[in-house]
């Protein structure tokens, strides 16, 4: 082979690696082309769904408001222990009550299973339920228990209109605590010496790890009784002279629905789906309840409010209805 030969072998294979690297280039362009605009169809499908779904939602909310008005039974559920931040808590609660009276159904029922907890939440919730029977004078709510409608979940019912159980329900509980545990006895045994210092003399009022003094029982126990009062006054404000007077009304005891009714602290018997069709009368139900998010259904899962409640039972320096 002669030098030319070498020559015009050599450039064509330099031509052919040339065009191969363009072939690839332009196809790598091509490909990179494509899968852009797969993604921004797709973005643009997810962005129309979004829409489709405020637009339906805007509709069904619409038609609840206005095609439903004074034609359905509007349902809130309260449930668990009431505490802040939780599916009972007062925040979510009023609102779902608002909106409730807001999409002006025939009535509204509240539908209450819970032990009770935070005396500041149930009183939100009492004082708003009065304010939206104020506003919404021609529009009534109820309550419904389930199993169980005890402590603050009762001061809740009481500003209802009216409070439907099963004769089978427990109802009642009208009283409060503050609990936790002293630590003071193992730790001597222990030779463990607590070292607290405090700016003030009752700063280390209810400290779990220092002796309880007489003093700071007496004043723990004066906060109690007041917010009984307060309760009590709740009770009989909603429940006026449907009460029957029994020395054992505001003990703290809680009471079948049975004798429940007898002692005025409900009305009579019936599920929430009884009280819509025959009290009501208007047994198309739409629930107003907040739902939880993603996050709060996944801490569910993990047991945080096991967690909450159990930490309450080991130290809660807070009165509670539960």
């Amino acid at each position: 082979m002669t030098e030319h030969d070498e020559q015009s072998r050599t450039e064509g294979l330099s031509e052919d690696w040339a065009r191969r690297a363009l072939t690839d280039l332009a196809r790598a362009a091509l490909t990179e082309q494509r899968r852009a605009r797969r993604w921004s169809l797709f973005f643009r499908f997810a962005f129309l769904t979004v829409l489709i779904a405020l637009f339906v939602n805007y509709e069904t909310a619409h038609f609840r408001s206005v095609g439903l008005a004074n034609q359905f039974t509007a349902l809130v559920r309260l449930q668990g222990t009431i505490r802040p931040d939780s599916e009972a808590d007062a925040h979510g609660i009023d609102a779902a009550l608002r909106a409730a009276f807001a999409a002006q159904p025939r009535a509204v029922i509240l539908a209450a299973d819970s032990p009770g907890g935070s005396p500041v939440q149930a009183s939100d919730m009492n004082a708003e339920i009065w304010r939206l029977r104020a506003r919404y004078p021609h529009i009534p709510i109820y309550t419904v228990v389930g199993d169980l409608c005890a402590s603050g979940c009762y001061y809740v019912a009481v500003a209802t209109n009216r409070i439907y159980a099963n004769p089978a329900s427990l109802v009642g509980s009208i009283g409060v605590l503050m609990d936790g545990f002293g630590y003071t006895g193992i730790m001597k045994k222990l030779g463990i010496t607590r070292r607290l210092l405090t700016a003030g003399s009752n700063k280390d009022f209810l400290d779990p790890f220092s002796p309880l003094t007489p003093q700071h029982r007496a004043y723990a126990q004066k906060m109690l009784d007041q917010i009984h009062q307060q309760f009590i006054a709740a009770v009989t404000r909603g429940r006026g002279a449907r009460l029957m007077l029994h020395a054992d009304l505001f003990s703290g005891l809680i009471w079948t629905g049975e004798r429940a009714r007898q002692l005025g602290l409900i009305d009579g018997f019936g599920s929430v789906g009884y009280v819509a069709r025959h009290i009501i009368k208007a047994p198309h139900i739409v629930d107003f309840t907040p739902k939880p998010g993603l996050a709060e259904q996944f801490a569910e899962h993990l047991g945080t409010d096991a967690g909450h409640a159990l930490a309450a039972r080991v130290w809660s320096p807070l009165p509670r209805f539960l």
